[in-house]
């Protein structure tokens, strides 16, 4: 969507829904997520949608995408944030690659999507169904795969603790864990453990649970929305037309 021009009396455009004031201060962003999975972002300038095309970078793999909203894809222990917070986007039918964060992870579902989860003490794979509004805390060095159960867009909100995109701690996969697992020095034969806590994580361990999630992957695929779900999320885009100002 292009820019608008701004006038005076109409700051906020008619795709903005709800009750809101007609002349944002400078500095103010306004975000619609709309039950399509699309992005709005209103400011003093005018509105648009976000689109890969700007405003976007790559999210893992390709055809994700993440808006950092806090901190940037450098944030690191060394570049520190605290967090980083980034709305995200997983294409219809999708799954991000299995992988673990060197930090705590929280996502919030504005659809519905499905988390894969490597259960340590049961020595398995768990997958955790999720609808909108569903938020999924992940702790530190977890294996996991986020997916979107959806025919369109997912659109999510993501935090993640101490680590941006570009981290080599960020996204550890089960090819890098398998790399690091065969570099000078190795990984420990004990249990795996966070990399926050001690530097020396059985990354062999961690590529065995990651290629298990892989694995259920492609063996179950990606979970199908249910008749009830679809038809709520009919009836979520209905609400959310009707909620537009007009």
């Amino acid at each position: 969507m292009p820019v608008r021009p701004v006038h005076a009396q109409d700051r906020i455009p008619d795709d903005i829904p709800g009750p809101v004031p007609r002349d944002l201060p400078g500095g103010v962003e306004l975000y619609h997520l709309r039950p399509d999975g699309g992005i709005l972002l209103a400011d003093r300038e005018g509105s648009r949608e976000l689109g890969p095309e700007r405003e976007f970078l790559r999210f893992i793999d390709d055809g994700q995408f993440a808006h950092y909203l806090v901190g940037d894809a450098a944030t690191s222990p060394e570049r520190p944030s605290n967090a980083t917070v980034k709305l995200g986007v997983v294409g219809p039918r999708s799954a991000f690659t299995p992988h673990a964060h060197g930090g705590e992870h929280f996502v919030l579902s504005l659809g519905h999507a499905a988390c894969g989860l490597y259960d340590e003490a049961r020595g398995r794979v768990t997958d955790v169904p999720l609808a909108p509004g569903m938020l999924i805390r992940i702790p530190e060095m977890m294996p996991h795969s986020f997916a979107n159960r959806g025919d369109t867009p997912l659109t999510i909100l993501a935090a993640n603790t101490g680590y941006g995109i570009d981290h080599e701690d960020y996204a550890i996969t089960a090819a890098e864990a398998e790399r690091r697992a065969a570099s000078p020095g190795g990984s420990p034969a004990g249990g795996r453990t966070a990399l926050a806590a001690e530097p020396r994580t059985d990354y062999r361990t961690l590529a065995a649970e990651l290629r298990d999630i892989e694995r259920a992957q492609r063996v179950h695929g990606i979970a199908a929305t249910t008749v009830r779900e679809r038809l709520a999320a009919r009836l979520r885009r209905v609400a959310a037309a009707l909620e537009v100002p007009r």
